[in-house]
């Protein structure tokens, strides 16, 4: 069973990698063709973003669509093949599964046409100060998004179990859907924050989306795992384009969908407080947000050079590439230390 699992997985990511890779120059020119171009901050009212991006205007955005049409795509495919041909072959590949793919497939897909509608806006300037949807619209459309996901999970799976790590569950009753729709949004708009500097949020992803699958394998939930390893794929394959210098950027279609599927799979698997541990980095990325707000409408002052932090430390004369590999770094580190907290907690030691 553990042969044919790793043989699965390994191949269904190499898939979606190598369909990445083939699909992106088809993007790139679509893109391209069509001037989807991102449009930078003024100096006015971010000098320091503007300072160091302003060589980045009219880089495509939308190349979060390489990710989500990828996977949705491969999981479609082996679905319909198991389904033309009932051997035991295809069918050992399918895994779209009503238990445990299904909907985060379709939280995936809602939530990335919600993000493309709004990077097209940005690009083409409509919407609020020329810049898309309101942060407030944008909000609500997401938190509609969680609400259906958590109605899923309370009234069609049955599930309203909280897990804290060496405290164990909670019965949580009809309070586990704001809890779930919380955690969900807050996954999804870290990341949002994260999406700042090239192939930061796409390595940050990849590593938290093999995180999932690992644990996802210790519960059996094998379906979750291979879905988690075809993003996984994927994500590999924007990588390689989205390095500095980056042919593209992720925008709102990859970054607010992955980060919604991501907390989906969290409440699946019932890890969702090793999240803080998981997407460290996208969590101290917000928190920076937060702190630099409040501090600027508290005591009219800031705290860092330029909010998120990867934007400070771009301030203080970190190279950008530097900035990235050792968030990547802190990133694994984390997540490895969330992973061993899991495994702890099921007492594998």
């Amino acid at each position: 069973m553990e042969t044919a699992l790793v043989f699965k997985l390994g191949i269904l990511s190499t898939i979606s990698f190598l369909l990445a890779m083939w699909f992106t120059p088809v993007l790139v020119h679509f893109l391209y063709k069509f001037n989807l171009g991102k449009q930078i901050r003024s100096s006015k009212s971010a000098p320091i973003f503007a300072k160091f991006h302003k060589n980045k205007a009219g880089t495509p955005t939308m190349g979060g669509i390489l990710v989500w049409a990828t996977v949705a795509f491969v999981t479609l495919l082996t679905f319909v093949l198991s389904q033309a041909f009932p051997t035991e072959f295809f069918q050992r590949f399918d895994f779209l599964s009503r238990e445990q793919t299904l909907l985060p497939l379709g939280v995936l897909i809602l939530a990335a046409l919600i993000g493309l509608l709004d990077d097209w806006m940005g690009v083409k300037k409509i919407g609020p100060k020329g810049g898309g949807m309101s942060v407030l619209f944008r909000l609500g459309l997401y938190t509609i998004v969680a609400v259906i996901a958590a109605l899923w999970f309370y009234f069609k799976l049955d599930w309203d179990v909280f897990h804290v790590p060496f405290l164990g569950n909670y019965i949580l009753g009809w309070w586990y859907i704001p809890l779930f729709v919380f955690i969900v949004v807050s996954t999804a708009f870290s990341i949002n924050e994260t999406d700042g500097l090239d192939g930061l949020a796409g390595g940050i992803l990849s590593i938290a989306f093999a995180a999932m699958g690992a644990m996802a394998i210790t519960q059996s939930r094998f379906d979750l795992a291979t879905f988690c390893a075809v993003i996984v794929g994927a994500l590999l394959a924007f990588l390689w384009f989205n390095i500095n210098p980056a042919k593209f950027f992720m925008g709102d279609t990859g970054a607010m969908s992955l980060g919604i599927t991501l907390g989906v799979i969290a409440m699946y698997t019932n890890t969702a407080i090793l999240l803080l541990l998981i997407l460290l980095v996208p969590v101290l990325e917000t928190l920076s947000v937060i702190i630099q707000v409040l501090s600027k409408k508290f005591r009219h002052k800031k705290v860092f050079h330029s909010a998120p932090f990867h934007h400070h430390l771009q301030a203080i004369g970190w190279p950008e590439t530097q900035i990235v590999m050792r968030l990547w770094v802190i990133g694994t580190v984390a997540s490895v230390i969330g992973v061993a907290i899991f495994l702890l907690d099921k007492g594998w030691y």
